[in-house]
């Protein structure tokens, strides 16, 4: 498939701790296109958060293959895992897991440090980041200094900065009010109009249906899939 940007076949992940072993993921195949905006759920404990860390080469499958980008990623070495996450892979985390005492600008920057990129690269794509998420007038600010929404749009313009093939969002909302929920909601579906490709896990069903595709998972599995209408 020209059009697909990730493909997992038979995608398994087992625990073993003292001789017990946990069936996170049983058989997942997926395959998600450029452009493509999906929605993980389901209750807790059915490996959402695994399939994630799989997606965004934080882990590795037991069994099954996984390419990404036209390239099979499934079984590299931990260089270059990391490499290809620094350059493909945009996160985006319930906690924001900005720093402290770095501004929103050093925040947004450093992930392109790690590129050997100029510094005069570096401050368009951080400045242009900052920009789309609304946060430009925030530039020399601290996290302390934000509330939760913002520090969510600058955690998101840090993973934009990078311009990556894939935005993973693991439960972006979960750490917001309802109102600011929405707003980092609607900042997605901006995104997602501009072509940004979004695999999101969430638990919450308001937020599942901002997606192109709902996919739900139950014990490790893909139980269900539904195609939302276009949101207006």
């Amino acid at each position: 498939m020209s059009d697909a940007l990730l493909v997992m076949n038979g995608v398994t992940k087992v625990f073993t701790t003292d001789e017990v072993e946990t069936h996170a993921l049983a058989g997942i195949h997926l395959n998600l296109k450029r452009g493509e905006y999906v929605s993980i759920s389901g209750p807790s404990g059915c490996g959402k958060s695994t399939l994630l860390a799989i997606l965004g080469l934080l882990d590795s499958p037991s069994s099954g293959s996984y390419v990404l980008n036209g390239r099979p990623v499934q079984s590299l070495k931990l260089a270059e895992r990391a490499r290809i996450r620094n350059r493909e892979i945009g996160f985006i985390f319930q906690a924001f897991n900005l720093i402290g005492d770095l501004t929103v600008y050093e925040n947004v920057e450093l992930p392109l440090t790690y590129r050997g990129m100029s510094g005069a690269e570096r401050k368009k794509r951080v400045v242009e980041a900052l920009e789309r998420v609304g946060m430009s007038h925030r530039i020399k600010h601290y996290p302390s200094q934000l509330s939760g929404g913002q520090q969510q749009r600058v955690a998101v313009a840090r993973a934009l900065g990078g311009d990556p093939s894939i935005l993973l969002a693991d439960e972006p909302t979960g750490n917001l009010d309802s109102q600011n929920g929405e707003q980092v909601m609607e900042l997605m579906r901006e995104l997602h109009r501009g072509g940004a490709t979004i695999c999101m896990v969430t638990h919450d069903p308001r937020y599942a249906k901002y997606a192109d595709r709902e996919i739900h998972l139950f014990d490790g599995r893909i139980v269900e899939e539904s195609r939302e209408a276009p949101a207006a």
